[in-house]
């Protein structure tokens, strides 16, 4: 019986590519096609692959045969292109995030629910050895109860490497909702979900000049923020401060830190698989490294999709899921109404902490 599950592309971009490589690490999977409103970039990325289909978006809901839609489309269509496949019977696994906004994101939790299907979404990169290191450091105690953390992502924004950077500049753009997705998703892996939330937002510089190809000496229009600041309670007690910034040229903060009434673990980069874990305990006079006890450390984006599948298969839950998706949504954009409002945001939200990935193989 051929126990594969069919995956239709739908956006291919330069982020497609890690995506189409994930069925020679991940043998569940099996992509059959590919659309992008660019048919000749379809072309191009299917011939590559050996993807046997290229066609429209119109062509790939319909076709009978796919079981899951890959939508790796721009931020502000991402919640349009997943509702349409699961209204075409699909379940749906989109890039991050999942909507720009909760009005948008909340019907394909809805519709999902009522066809009995799955919505999943990036990142995936929680499921990577470096922070399942982290979450088993957690979860054996090792230092102790989890009291606070900080999130740092900061730097001077995607204009001068980009080739196309306007987007981030835009509503659903910014550092938050550009890279927020992955210092939360981590947190949440690790300390589960937040109930309240507070922030701060500034727009540093109104107008942003491209430096990169093909677009450099062009001027682009900041309509979102860019200085993000917010501070998270979270159900358990914990407390952590996350920042996110396209305004600052240099630092030395920490990636992640979380700081245990035992001790303190220093969390490796959430937009990688791998990386260094340390942990210092208390009377600990200096860090010291942590050998990874999970596998999946080199660019394993696609295993949130194969994991989706083998749930799909097995009639359990996914961990890269829909609800978690929202309820990092939700974070984020209470974070930037607590700034314009002046209060704290109570989530309406929440998620449960995604089960931990087995130490050793198999995985599923």
């Amino acid at each position: 019986m051929n126990n594969k599950v069919n995956v239709g592309i739908i956006g291919c971009g330069v982020i497609s590519s890690i995506y189409l490589e994930a069925p020679s690490k991940f043998d569940i999977l099996n992509i059959v096609a590919c659309a992008d409103i660019d048919l000749d970039r379809a072309r191009a990325q299917a011939e590559k692959y050996n993807v046997p289909k290229v066609c429209t978006v119109e062509e790939l809901l319909a076709d009978p045969d796919i079981d899951i839609v890959l939508n790796l489309t721009i931020p502000k269509v991402h919640a349009e292109i997943a509702l349409a496949a699961l209204q075409a019977g699909k379940s749906t696994y989109s890039e991050k995030p999942l909507g720009v906004s909760r009005a948008e994101a909340q019907p394909l939790l809805e519709t999902a629910r009522a066809n009995n299907l799955r919505v999943g979404c990036a990142p995936d990169t929680f499921l990577g050895g470096g922070i399942q290191t982290c979450i088993k450091l957690i979860n054996d105690g090792v230092i102790g109860t989890p009291v606070a953390a900080t999130a740092y992502m900061m730097g001077h924004g995607p204009e001068s490497w980009h080739p196309n950077p306007e987007f981030y500049y835009h509503i659903g753009g910014g550092p938050m909702f550009d890279m927020g997705p992955y210092y939360l998703t981590a947190l949440i892996s690790m300390l589960g979900p937040v109930r309240r939330v507070s922030g701060t937002t500034r727009i540093t510089f109104p107008e942003r000049l491209i430096t990169s190809q093909p677009f450099a000496g062009q001027k682009i229009n900041v309509q979102t923020p860019t200085h993000v600041v917010g501070n998270l309670d979270f159900v358990s007690g914990a407390i952590a401060t996350v920042t996110t910034s396209f305004d600052i040229w240099s630092h030395e903060h920490p990636l992640i830190e979380i700081y245990g009434s035992e001790g303190s673990i220093s969390v490796p980069d959430p937009n990688t698989f791998g990386g260094t874990v340390k942990v210092r305990r208390a009377g600990d006079r200096e860090w010291t490294d942590v050998p990874l006890t999970h596998g999946n450390t080199e660019n394993s984006r696609g295993i949130g999709v194969a994991d989706m599948a083998h749930a799909i298969r097995k009639g359990t839950q996914h961990r890269a899921n829909g609800e978690m998706a929202y309820h990092v949504l939700d974070i984020m954009q209470s974070i930037h109404e607590s700034s314009n409002e002046g209060r704290h945001i109570e989530l309406s939200s929440t998620c449960e902490r995604p089960a931990p990935l087995p130490s050793q193989e198999p995985l599923w």
